[in-house]
């Protein structure tokens, strides 16, 4: 129907409504008299222009009645009221008289009409439409305004396929009552048995403030059931317009870290990016070009892409000229262990910051390559910092490993050997250079994720090395924010870390990863595979001798680390090709873990 169509029809109902309603309260109180008097006539016509005056000024012929409440009610009332009361001021004025009675039946049956023929399609979907349809039983855990408001649309749509019939909510005072007829049950103890009883086959989590430990152990309620568990997209997207309330997610393994981010100081980044040329290694990789979309939302004067991989960065240049158009971008080819070609790059752009990610980081990989992450992460780091210095660059900050702390494999002592490179660079130039550790990044190349992932995709099983093994995780985003927050913050030579929260173990991420993709454990197995040359037990963010108790940013720690005497390293860098591997394995772990006589020289540095 059009909408003049509409408009004609409704205001054509609404005026028989009106003349039925105050013929007939006059019928009820002098039905033997004759009905077409003058006043009857006048208060016809002055109740019928009144309505259709206030019915225009409360929009009723402008409301989507489907989805009527009590805010179009309220209209209703009013309209209908204000248009009575005009009809009596009218009688009174014009005829001195008011037929008190009439119009109070009339205002009765008037209201009862138009409110009737309004709510009666609402009544019509949300009655013997909602019950023909075959849906699917839906659990909400959380009763309060989005849970709320999450039924609502649920019994509201047509379209939709779920049916909202009970809530849960650990909030004692909403337990046993009813939000919208739809019972609140109780907490999250009974969410197994309600799924029983009501033969639930989808969950959604409905709490937007619920932190992630909180929603970590509700999904472990949930998990326990066949039932498909979803939850809100976020408020600001809903809030944006980007997706409805009723556009609900898959839970990821994202959402079940057990720990809130950090929040930035976004003014202090973009004090040292905003306007400045900034240069990343590794840009194409998964932290660096990660990196390269947070700097793209603090409007640097250049953004060079640098990556020895050509499809990848490409991917990210493109991807980068799609979300942030006034983006100056370059891009440069090129592997930091080549000196020549990283120093002529610096000198060429003038970066005023550096962020290096480029590294190699498969454990084992690294286990059975030891001379490849000798160039890669200890002579490009050597080389990208001394470019940088030789270029005054301001600020220099590495993306280093929590594997760095006791390095019992090869990357991890690589990594710290290069952080031994960087804080010996602070010392000796005007750059502030700075590290920066962190855990194990969800969904990196390199993490257990994708690789869980493949392996549910090829029907199991997944490998984990040892059920006790438990590791620190953040998200991608996460870390490449702490990354530049670490610029923001360098006073040089530090090593910063984040408070990571509780480490998770492999096997609860290998089991969550299997319920959220569907499956249960007897269908995608878990399998222990043994512990692997060069891995831990457990992770540390920083060594027991690392240790400074003051926060410099909230859950930023800055550790306090040795003075080195670099020359030791460099000495190893020299000669590493003359070694066997396994000579060279040995001497990466003894210079990484402080065991090489001489090689600290000065004790700690605050």
């Amino acid at each position: 129907m059009t909408y003049r169509k509409r408009i004609a029809t409704l205001v054509m109902g609404d005026s028989l409504i009106v003349l039925t309603a105050i013929f007939i309260s006059y019928f009820l109180l002098v039905p033997l008299t004759n009905p077409f008097t003058l006043m009857l006539l006048f208060s016809s016509i002055t109740l019928l222009i009144g309505h259709h005056v206030f019915a225009a000024k409360y929009k009723l012929y402008n409301k989507v009645w489907q989805y009527a409440s009590v805010s179009e009610l309220t209209g209703i009332f009013q309209a209908v009221t204000l248009s009575v009361i005009l009809t009596g001021a009218m009688q009174l004025v014009f005829f001195q008289a008011i037929t008190l009675r009439t119009l109070v039946i009339t205002w009765m049956i008037h209201i009862l009409f138009i409110g009737g023929s309004r709510f009666a399609w609402r009544l019509y979907r949300d009655g013997f439409i909602k019950q023909t349809e075959n849906k699917t039983n839906t659990l909400i855990i959380g009763a309060g305004a989005a849970g709320t408001m999450v039924a609502r649309q649920l019994q509201q749509s047509h379209e939709s396929e779920l049916h909202p019939v009970a809530f849960i909510d650990d909030d004692q005072t909403k337990q046993k009552l009813e939000v919208l007829n739809i019972p609140v049950i109780g907490g999250i103890d009974l969410i197994e048995e309600v799924v029983a009883n009501k033969k639930i086959e989808h969950i959604i989590i409905a709490i937007p403030s619920l932190k992630r430990g909180e929603l970590n152990k509700i999904f472990l309620e949930c998990s326990k059931t066949k039932a498909k568990t979803q939850i809100l997209p976020r408020i600001e997207d809903v809030m944006s317009g980007k997706v409805s309330v009723t556009q609900f997610q898959d839970v990821e393994v994202e959402d079940l870290l057990g720990r809130e981010p950090v929040e930035l100081d976004i003014d202090g980044i973009e004090q040292y990016i905003k306007g400045k040329t900034v240069l990343v290694t590794g840009a194409g990789g998964s932290i660096g070009s990660e990196i390269c979309r947070q700097i793209s939302m603090f409007f640097p004067k250049e953004l060079v892409l640098l990556g020895h991989g050509e499809n990848s960065i490409y991917s990210i240049e493109m991807e980068l000229r799609r979300t942030a158009p006034n983006l100056n971008i370059s891009t440069e080819i090129a592997d930091v262990q080549d000196g020549e070609k990283i120093r002529a790059i610096m000198l060429d752009h003038q970066p005023h910051v550096v962020f290096h990610a480029a590294a190699h980081k498969h454990v084992p990989l690294m286990e059975r390559n030891p001379e490849e992450a000798v160039k890669n992460n200890v002579i490009g780091t050597k080389n990208v910092a001394e470019a940088a210095s030789e270029a005054k660059v301001n600020t220099f900050v590495m993306v280093s490993t929590d594997k760095a702390v006791n390095p019992t494999s090869v990357m991890g002592a690589t990594k710290r050997i290069a952080e031994m490179i960087v804080q010996h660079m602070d010392i000796i130039s005007d750059t502030r250079f700075v590290a920066v550790r962190f855990g194990n990044v969800l969904g990196s190349r390199g993490s257990v994720i994708p690789l869980f992932k493949e392996q549910i995709q090829n029907g199991g099983p997944l490998t984990v090395t040892h059920p006790d093994m438990v590791r620190y995780f953040m998200t991608i985003p996460e870390a490449s924010r702490l990354v530049l927050q670490a610029g923001a913050l360098a006073e040089g030579g530090e090593v910063f870390v984040l408070d990571m929260g509780e480490p998770v173990k492999i096997v609860d991420l290998a089991r969550n990863l299997i319920k959220l993709s569907g499956y249960t454990e007897e269908e995608i197995p878990i399998k222990f595979t043994g512990m692997r040359p060069g891995e831990k037990m457990f992770e540390e963010l920083l060594g027991a001798d690392e240790v400074h108790g003051d926060q410099v940013y909230p859950k930023i720690y800055r550790g306090k680390t040795p003075e080195v005497n670099i020359n030791v390293t460099f000495d190893m860098v020299e000669r590493f090709q003359q070694k066997s591997r396994e000579e060279l394995r040995r001497e990466l772990l003894d210079i990484a873990n402080f065991r090489v006589r001489d090689l600290v020289v000065l004790g700690r540095v605050e």
